[in-house]
């Protein structure tokens, strides 16, 4: 009996033995054999001209803008244009009570002929004065009274002729008119109502809508970024086009036709820390209207040599640093850290970070990391393979 017992403990020892050989087989043949080199696809990193644009905010204004006041008081007669619509320089809007004007003007000729029928009598007993006064018929001061009511009379002569033409000026006054031609707003007053000369409240406001203005804000952060950029030359003038800008309007619709950059006011609002841009747009159909929000897209210029990598090839990390892997000569994974500027489309503009001829993964980014080697295809290549040709990204645009 106890030599059976042995008998089986030497046999599990055995089993036990040999299994733990296989075993060990087994793990030798496993690691005997490498693990796959991962696939990647890549593209190659290019540079080419790429024009950039920045998009400012600001709102409409009217190239011309006229306050219709009265220069004269009295009581509205009768309003003689119509509200929204286009009125001409000097066209009659408004018709004022003339009565007490025309009176005014009649009284100013009235005083002028009596001061003129007087002037013929003085002016001949000055004349004969003198005569006397060499004879000393007469006395010198005869002569110097005589003399002086020449002069009072003619001085006013003079005085109601002023007169004359302020009164008939005034009496102008009564019809007022447009001093601009464009379209007129509402009108604030009625007819019967009383008006006085330059008084605070505007009859009516007239605006030329054709050019219309829009004035954008940049701030001077950005001015001083591209004036760098001009100094160093990353960035060149666009000849002719570079003044023009395009216009969304706040439904997001692109306006058809394109404005004109004037000019850059030289202030800065301490408020904001930004400077005023003025664009002058075309507007033959009236389509902008003073004081709508808009969104111009103003050129910067042309990076002659910019780098567009996808959006997808990049990543960050944990501190929000964006990332790429690139293929080096070697064909091992190499990390690159980048300065981003933008997005252009979908694409990123780098600034620094790649270079031209660099291979960027794009494709089997998850399954690699920095120093591991790697199989490269190109990513055209992996695209027909796979069957996936992306069209819903549109093409850069370059000029």
């Amino acid at each position: 009996m106890k030599k059976n017992t042995k008998t089986r403990w030497m046999l599990a020892l055995v089993g036990i033995l040999a299994l733990g050989l296989i075993l060990n087989g087994c793990e030798k043949q496993k690691k005997s054999f490498p693990p796959p080199t991962p696939e990647v696809a890549v593209i190659t990193v290019k540079t080419e001209p790429v024009v950039t644009t920045t998009e400012l905010a600001g709102r409409t204004s009217a190239s011309l803008i006229a306050e219709v006041r009265p220069q004269v008081s009295g009581i509205i007669q009768e309003r003689l244009f119509t509200e929204g619509t286009y009125v001409k320089t000097s066209q009659a809007l408004f018709k004022i009570d003339p009565a007490t004007y025309w009176t005014a003007l009649d009284n100013a000729k009235a005083a002028l002929a009596r001061s003129e029928a007087s002037l013929p009598a003085i002016q001949l007993k000055v004349t004969r004065l003198k005569e006397l006064l060499k004879e000393k018929a007469v006395s010198q001061q005869d002569y110097d009274d005589a003399t002086a009511a020449l002069k009072q009379v003619q001085a006013d002569i003079q005085y109601w002729k002023a007169t004359v033409d302020t009164a008939r000026i005034n009496l102008k006054y009564t019809t007022i008119t447009a001093p601009i031609s464009g379209r007129i707003g509402r009108s604030n007053v009625t007819k019967g109502a009383l008006v006085t000369a330059h008084q605070p409240l505007a009859l009516a406001t007239i605006q030329k809508l054709d050019p219309m203005y829009v004035d954008v804000t940049q701030s001077t952060s950005d001015i001083l970024r591209l004036r760098r950029q001009l100094q160093t030359g990353q960035l060149d003038q666009n000849g002719k086009n570079q003044k023009k800008v395009k216009l969304f309007l706040d439904d997001g619709t692109e306006y058809s036709l394109k404005g004109d950059l004037k000019f850059r006011d030289v202030t800065v609002d301490p408020t904001t820390g930004s400077v005023i841009l003025r664009i002058v747009f075309p507007n033959p159909k009236d389509i902008l209207m003073p004081g709508m929000f808009v969104r111009a897209l103003v050129q910067e210029g042309i990076h002659k040599n910019a780098i567009l990598v996808p959006q997808e090839t990049i990543s960050r990390d944990p501190k929000g640093n964006p990332l790429a892997l690139i293929v080096n000569a070697e064909g091992k994974v190499q990390s690159r850290q980048l300065i981003i500027d933008r997005a252009i489309g979908n694409k990123w503009l780098v600034s620094s970070g790649l270079q031209a001829g660099d291979r960027l993964i794009i494709e089997g980014i998850q399954k690699v990391k920095p120093g591991i080697p790697v199989k490269v295809v190109s990513y055209e290549k992996s695209e027909k393979l796979s069957g996936k040709i992306d069209n819903t990204a549109p093409p850069v645009k370059t000029k």
